[in-house]
């Protein structure tokens, strides 16, 4: 029997990728397609006085210029407005009314037989402002943030900052030994390779097929009836390919409420393309100030922790996530305090971005935690081993699975750090300084409730149905391996249906969630396809199954097979035949409990090393392990990819990645590819993963844990600790370049 479960498996969705027959939101046709391109505002606050269209409109091939006064209805009330995981404010509207809330917000949609046209004649359109002043540096906000409570029930909200443990200032009164750092990291932006688009279908009757880029198709399908006032059987959303998006597809983007707007007022099928530059205005993972404070004795264990942040909102909605309360779930401290705080900027509402609060929030702690062991003369690893803690200490559980220490010593051997001299400045490879430097990892095991449908005919093939998405993670091809070792069948007998809002409910992709729960809920529903054709079986005379119970059989090599008995089975063909039917339908829905006897997690440790030149401070990293437990892994092949990107997406954050703001304008400077700074081939060199073993039968039947988020946690600061480690210089502000160093 072929197993697909923990094998390198090919994409499924790799040959329609490379050959192009993967359509994407700005690919689809439609007969009389219309194109549409957007204003932006020049101002980052104030009011529209006065809009002149009359140019654009005279250009040939225009067809419309719609604008706040012009528009169809849209909705009134914010709660119209709200999608799954909008955070507490007013949500943008967009093309609503007159107010400016950011430099680059849509003011006008120009539409045009041509995209060519339309753009061209958006720079036609004229607008005038009344214009207010705005603030969009956070350092000039830092004294009046506000405050996030931390409630007595998490569950009222999950985002806040833990409650206290113990006595953390009397405790860090007392320490022997104390570090306290300022660490700042800056807005930076998603930057997916495909730009958000959205074509819009004008169907008989009003109804509107939407093709969008999205990380929820059932999420944007629910957001644009709401906001125009729809039936939910008159709008379906597809996005069967999406070009990544990392977070800033979780939420519907203006996109695809301006060119429904335009379908419905010219009653005709509009796509609209955003540029480059307008994905700037989408939304961001949040520049952050973060104050850490710890206190140690001599032993090396921790006395107290206190970790305060102050993050990015917009001044209309009140995005963030838990960004300080890591260190309980890694290190055991009885003395802890966390506050987050705050800023309100004039700037869209920031995001979910890869690892969102983890990513940032790690990279401050880890950084710390190297600065303490450096006071204390002790190997990072060392220090981290004696402060290990084998509870989620705000919940007061233990882990359902924590290999942690496996990933330090097999990460270790494999990057030879045993070799390590821990004197700064004490490494060279001829004129370049060498450092290294580690780092832990750590993200949420999370699993959300799904529905599956799958579809068995008696000539073996199955159709496996579900609305989530593939965002460029693997799930075409996990579901495919789930399905056939479920359904006992050749990969190639499976066909895998995503994407689509008219399919069995699925939240958003997003928190490296949906491997776990899509895996799962194809179990249960695999389940119910095998005890019905137990059922089927059971009716043939002399039945070799007549007396087995459910548990008692399995689907192999299409067959339904005893695990008793191998030779007792009864091939899927024959039992559908003899009970007259050629199609099994089930579809079940799967949950999961959350606030059971144990804490969920995926965990990593981080190894780097850089090479500085000494004379001009060009940094290289050279090498990286990464050793991650994070369950039964699915797919080694797509599961390494994952891991890689994560980690060339660190060294981005480390050394790269920065959202400059003129903030005379309010604007930023450097929305494009050329001058937002990514990490390219001659960046990124040897990278190791490792899966370390870590078997988990409590947190599901399958013991999967997610994936796509751990790889990027824990990255930005073993490189910035192996910097320290070449330099001798300690940065705190990322990105780390050049002027930092020579400071």
């Amino acid at each position: 029997m072929t197993t697909y479960i923990g094998t390198a498996t090919s994409r499924a969705d790799g040959y329609a990728k490379v050959t192009g027959a993967a359509k994407y939101a700005g690919e689809f046709d439609a007969t009389a397609l219309a194109h549409a391109s957007v204003v932006a505002s020049t101002i980052a606050k104030g009011r529209i006085a006065r809009i002149d269209a009359n140019e654009a409109l005279s250009v040939r091939g225009v067809i419309s210029v719609l604008t706040h006064q012009n528009r169809p209805r849209m909705a009134s009330d914010d709660s119209a407005y709200k999608d799954d995981v909008a955070p507490k404010g007013s949500p943008f509207r967009p093309l609503y009314d007159d107010q400016i809330w950011f430099s680059g917000q849509p003011v006008a949609l120009v539409v045009a037989e041509e995209a060519e046209i339309a753009r061209f004649a958006a720079s036609l359109v004229r607008v005038d402002y009344n214009q207010q002043a705005h603030v969009t540096h956070l350092y000039r906000q830092r004294e009046t943030a506000f405050a996030l409570e931390s409630p007595t029930d998490p569950s009222q909200n999950p985002f806040a900052p833990p409650r206290p443990r113990g006595a953390a200032e009397p405790a860090l009164a007392a320490a022997e030994m104390r570090h306290s750092g300022e660490y700042y990291v800056p807005i930076q932006h998603h930057n997916p390779m495909e730009l958000y688009a959205s074509t819009v279908i004008f169907e008989s009757g009003g109804k509107l097929k939407i093709y969008d880029k999205t990380q929820g198709v059932q999420n944007v399908q629910r957001y644009v009836c709401s906001v125009l006032g729809m039936e939910s059987d008159d709008v379906r959303v597809l996005s069967p390919y999406v070009g990544g998006a990392f977070g800033s597809g979780l939420r519907p983007q203006y996109e695809v409420v301006l060119a429904a707007l335009a379908a419905r007022a010219l009653k005709r099928s509009v796509r609209l393309v955003l540029t480059r530059r307008q994905m700037y205005g989408l939304g961001y993972r949040p520049a952050m100030i973060q104050q850490i404070e710890l206190g140690a004795n001599a032993s090396g264990t921790l006395d107290a922790i206190t970790h305060e942040a102050i993050t990015v909102t917009s001044q209309y909605e009140d995005f963030h996530r838990q960004e300080t309360g890591w260190s309980g779930l890694l290190y055991k401290c009885a003395n802890a305090r966390y506050a987050h705080k705050l800023a309100r900027l004039d700037l869209p509402t920031s995001c979910d971005m890869r690892a969102p609060s983890a990513a940032t929030a790690v990279y401050a702690l880890e950084c710390a935690m190297d600065e303490l062991a450096v006071a204390l003369k002790l190997d990072p690893i060392e220090l981290r081993l004696r402060c290990y803690s084998d509870r989620d200490q705000h919940s007061d559980r233990p882990y359902s699975s924590k290999s942690l220490r496996d990933c330090y010593r097999q990460g270790a051997e494999a990057f030879g750090w045993d070799q390590r001299n821990s004197e700064p400045r004490s490494m060279r490879d001829g004129a370049e300084l060498v450092g290294w430097g580690m780092a832990t990892g750590i993200w949420e095991a999370l699993q959300v409730p799904i529905t599956v449908r799958i579809v068995l005919t008696a000539n073996g093939h199955a159709e496996v149905s579900c609305a989530t998405s593939d965002i460029g993670t693997g799930t075409y091809t996990i579901m495919a391996q789930v399905a056939a070792d479920m359904l006992g069948l050749p990969i190639e007998n499976i066909t895998i249906q995503l994407g689509d809002s008219t399919l069995p409910q699925s939240p958003v992709e997003g928190g490296s969630w949906i491997a776990a729960s899509v895996s799962n809920g194809i179990a249960t529903t695999s389940k119910a396809v095998r005890e019905e054709l137990l059922r089927l079986a059971q009716q043939m005379p002399n039945s070799p199954l007549a007396h087995a119970t459910p548990a008692e059989v399995m689907l192999a090599d299409g067959k339904l097979v005893s695990k008793r008995d191998g030779s007792r089975a009864v091939s899927i063909a024959e039992a559908m035949q003899h009970g007259g039917v050629e199609r099994i339908n089930q579809e079940r829905s799967t949950t999961f409990e959350h606030a059971g006897p144990h804490a969920h997690n995926t965990h990593s440790a981080i190894f780097a090393e850089v090479k500085v030149d000494e004379q001009i401070g060009v940094i290289r990293v050279t090498r990286v392990v990464s050793a991650v437990a994070a369950g039964r892994i699915l797919n080694t092949k797509t599961a390494s990819s994952q891991i890689m990107g994560g980690v060339v997406w660190g060294i981005g954050m480390a050394l790269h990645e920065e959202t400059l703001i003129d903030h005379k304008f309010g604007r930023i400077m450097n929305a494009n590819i050329a001058e937002y700074h990514v990490p390219v081939n001659a960046d990124v060199q040897d990278v190791k993963v490792i899966f370390v073993d870590e078997p988990d039968d409590a947190i599901n039947p399958l013991g999967i844990k997610g994936l796509g988020e751990i790889g990027i946690v824990g990255v930005a600061s073993a490189i910035a600790n192996a910097v320290y480690h070449a330099t001798g210089k300690r940065v705190r502000d990322l990105p780390i370049t050049v002027d930092k160093l020579q400071r």
